[in-house]
């Protein structure tokens, strides 16, 4: 069952990943293309994965969008469970379809907004090319 901050971005429509202590969610609004939230349930083993998820992050992003840097980031200001927001870093844009996705923010730090919101159609295109990148990936 997903816990609060799960739920509150889109789990399980947005799931592109889980393990037995983290949830990799793709942000259901952009900042950057790929933006993702990584949610941890914590525990001394949700610590040992974390080496696993990242590798596995990072890998399905280099491949998918591309980036020039990446940015983790614990905001824990409203969520109530640990999370971190992945922001893949890029200068230029990105698009899929029709749909640009620039980093506003580059070379400095990320900007959370302006953000660009997801349909649900593109949302779930986009989930479902980072489930079929994470499972090719990581074999699971």
């Amino acid at each position: 069952m997903a816990n609060a901050t799960e739920a509150k971005f889109g789990d399980p429509v947005t799931r592109i990943a889980q393990t037995d202590c983290w949830t990799v969610l793709l942000r259901p609004k952009q900042p950057t293309f790929g933006s993702l939230v990584l949610v941890c349930r914590v525990s001394a083993q949700g610590f040992a994965e974390l080496r696993e998820v990242v590798q596995g992050i990072e890998s399905v992003l280099h491949d998918f969008v591309a980036y020039e840097r990446i940015n983790y980031l614990m905001l824990m200001m409203v969520d109530p469970d640990v999370h971190l927001h992945v922001i893949p870093r890029y200068s230029g844009t990105r698009n899929f379809g029709a749909i640009a996705f620039p980093d506003t923010g580059w070379p400095g730090p990320p900007a959370l907004e302006p953000a660009v919101p997801l349909d649900s159609a593109t949302l779930d295109g986009v989930v479902a090319r980072l489930r079929d990148a994470w499972k090719a990936s990581t074999g699971h």
